[in-house]
């Protein structure tokens, strides 16, 4: 079975840090001076995070900027995965501390707002630094001139995350799998929305399997919602080429979300759903993205799906409790999780990756700026645990549906052929399937109806 390995274990000291307030009194054992030989060595890195989140929390900022220098000093880009996963975390705590302490009345400040774009253009220009000092030695951490770049740096980022990490071909598979067990082989017409298609990387395999499980294949429509509507066009296209090499007969529409209000979309002329149609929902990586302050706007969401009738709906999400409204038990979740995830980056790829890099960095960086830095409508990352999703599913009418026997041999092929490690785990609970590290759930895949 899976556990929690890192906040499990800190209950005991969260108690006696509790009882036992710290203030800047009990940072003596850290050299004021950051250009001092450094004194915490990685077993007690993960602990000195905890410590300054408290310190933040407590408005405690004079103590928590020393704390985040020493924390960046000791740690780098080009370490091992602790350090690497402390200078991320330092980085992203540097900045909530930077916009509570600048706020007027820092200890009532509201809501913080993160610039995604600087942020992306500043990182992508950091790893692409790093990049280099790998092979040159060069000092990661001196100071350099950022450079503008795009948001391509995400786009990018999320095709290496799909080659290096079995993350996303997990979610895909079992998802995919359990639409075809969802629909008949006789189904003629067969409907997939999917919400954030992004790339599209998910239907290949599907539309593959539909042009070969039957004769004639039947009728494949994907409508995709996206906010980029260049993604959109080429994921269209690519798709579309892919279906005439497979003869098979197939259609895409896109929808553009111009805004965050999905619900407005959500109607059956609206998506122009025929009744000779198997509807399958896709929500891989998304449902987390509609929950606010509160889950208002998801329950409707919900409502409004289940409303659609639809055969089945596949839902995929990170398995951690990143939506606590707690900054501090946020933090000390996130930093159990995104341990698992890059100790499995460290186990599973070469030290002079650039693509691990960018992936912590780039992609899994943007998460943790926003899980640790923002606050209030400006947090997007919001996962929850499978049993979250569970209860909200269930009160809006769904049904678990158990996912097969084949479905957990097909995930255990992909592990095997594409992603080699003894440390990769699946299981099987709740009639949902989950992958971890070690003993760590880190991704779930579950079928509603």
């Amino acid at each position: 079975m899976f556990i929690g390995s890192f906040s499990s274990s800190h209950h005991d000291q969260q108690a006696k840090d509790q009882e036992d307030p710290i203030s800047s009194s009990d940072l003596q054992f850290i050299p004021a001076n950051p250009s001092q030989p450094p004194l915490p060595n990685a077993i007690h890195m993960p602990q000195l995070l905890i410590r300054c989140a408290e310190l933040i929390s407590r408005s405690d900022f004079s103590a928590a900027h020393r704390l985040i220098s020493i924390l960046t000093t000791n740690s780098s880009l080009c370490g091992d995965s602790t350090e690497r996963l402390v200078h991320q975390f330092a980085k992203a705590l540097s900045l909530r501390l930077n916009n509570f302490s600048s706020s007027s009345g820092a200890s009532t400040a509201g809501p913080v707002a993160i610039n995604t774009s600087a942020l992306l253009a500043s990182t992508s220009a950091v790893v692409t630094r790093a990049a280099t000092c790998i092979s040159s030695n060069i000092d990661i951490n001196a100071d350099t001139e950022i450079v503008s770049e795009s948001d391509d740096s995400l786009q990018s980022c999320y095709l290496s995350l799909n080659q290096i990490t079995p993350f996303i071909r997990f979610s895909h598979l079992t998802a995919n799998q359990a639409i075809l067990e969802a629909i008949d082989e006789g189904q003629q017409a067969i409907h997939i929305l999917d919400f954030d298609i992004m790339h599209g990387l998910q239907w290949p395999p599907l539309m593959q399997a539909l042009a070969e499980r039957s004769y004639p294949p039947p009728m494949l429509r994907i409508t995709a919602t996206g906010n980029d509507p260049n993604i959109l066009h080429r994921t269209g296209d690519r798709l579309s080429k892919f279906a005439q090499t497979l003869g098979l007969r197939f259609q895409f529409h896109p929808l553009l979300i111009v805004s965050n209000d999905i619900n407005c979309i959500i109607d059956p002329l609206a998506l122009a759903l025929h009744p000779d149609e198997a509807l399958a929902i896709n929500c891989v990586l998304y449902l987390h993205k509609l929950l606010k302050e509160d889950s208002r706007g998801l329950r409707l969401f919900l409502h409004k799906i289940k409303a659609l009738n639809p055969k089945v709906v596949t839902i995929a999400e990170q398995e951690a409790n990143h939506n606590h409204p707690v900054f501090l038990q946020r933090f000390v979740e996130a930093l159990d999780h995104y341990t698992s995830v890059f100790d499995s980056l460290e186990a599973t790829l070469p030290p002079n990756s650039r693509e691990r890099l960018a992936v912590e960095q780039v992609w899994f960086g943007r998460e943790i700026v926003d899980i640790v830095a923002a606050e209030g409508v400006n947090r997007r990352e919001r996962h929850q645990r499978y049993e979250a999703w569970e209860v909200m599913l269930r009160s809006s009418g769904f049904s678990n549906v158990s996912l097969s026997p084949f479905a957990l041999s097909q995930a255990k092929l992909l592990l095997r052929l594409h992603y080699p490690s003894e440390g990769y785990k699946l299981q099987i609970r709740n009639d949902s399937l989950f992958l971890g590290w070690q003993n760590r759930a880190l991704f779930s895949v579950s079928s509603w109806h």
